[in-house]
C-alpha cells in the first residue's frame, strides 16, 4: 500500500483540486504549494522553447498569476500538469512569434534609407526640444527607484530580471515600480498625446 502524500507539516497533502478551490480563500499558500510543485515543470518548458532564462522566468511567473486569477483549467479534460504543460508551450509559443514579429519589423525599418538632407525645422527642433525636456521632467518627477527601474530598462536595455539582479531586490519589486512608473508617467504626459 502506498502511503499518502503529506505537506512539510506532516499533515496528508491536498490534491490538485483541493488547492484550485483553496485559490478563492486562502490564495498565498494554495499557490505556494502549487507553485513547488510545478514551477519546476513549467520554468523547464519556458527554458527549452524560449531559450533564455530571464523570459523563461517572466513565463513562469505569468503562468501562476494565470492560475491564480483567471484558470479556466477543467479536471474533466486532463491533469493540471498537462494543463499547465499546454498553457506554458501556447504561451511560449505566442512570445516566439512577437518576438519574430518585432525583429522583422526592425529588420525593414532599419533597411528603409534616411534621407540625408532631412533636418528638422526650427519650428520642429523647438518641439522636439520642449518634449524632451518635460519627458525629462517626468522622469525626474519620479521616486528614486521607480526611475532607476524605467532608466535601466530603457536606456541600459536590461530586461526586469537583470534589473532585479542588479539591485539586488525581488523580480515582483521591480515589476512594481516599473508598473507604477510608467503609469505615472502616463499621468504626466497625457497632454503632450492629446
Amino acid at each position: 500500500m502506498a502511503a499518502t502524500p503529506s505537506d512539510p507539516a506532516g499533515s496528508p497533502a491536498k490534491t490538485d483540486a483541493e488547492l484550485l478551490a483553496a485559490l478563492a480563500v486562502d490564495p498565498s499558500s494554495a499557490l505556494g504549494t502549487l507553485y513547488d510543485r510545478y514551477a519546476g515543470l513549467v520554468y523547464g518548458l519556458a527554458m527549452r522553447v524560449l531559450g533564455t532564462p530571464a523570459e523563461a522566468e517572466d513565463l513562469t511567473q505569468e503562468i501562476f498569476v494565470t492560475l491564480s486569477t483567471k484558470c479556466d483549467y477543467d479536471p474533466a479534460r486532463g491533469s493540471l500538469s498537462t494543463f499547465l504543460v499546454t498553457l506554458t508551450r501556447s504561451r511560449a509559443i505566442d512570445k516566439i512569434r512577437a518576438r519574430t514579429r518585432t525583429t522583422r519589423f526592425l529588420e525593414s525599418w532599419s533597411a528603409q534609407p534616411l534621407a540625408d538632407d532631412w533636418a528638422p525645422s526650427p519650428l520642429d527642433a523647438l518641439s522636439i526640444a520642449e518634449c524632451s525636456a518635460r519627458v525629462r521632467s517626468a522622469l525626474d518627477g519620479l521616486p528614486e527607484m521607480q526611475r532607476r527601474v524605467l532608466e535601466m530598462a530603457y536606456y541600459k536595455g536590461l530586461s526586469q530580471s537583470e534589473i532585479a539582479t542588479e539591485l539586488e531586490t525581488p523580480l515582483g519589486t521591480v515589476k512594481s515600480w516599473a508598473r507604477r512608473g510608467l503609469f505615472s508617467l502616463r499621468e504626466s504626459l497625457a497632454p503632450l498625446a492629446g
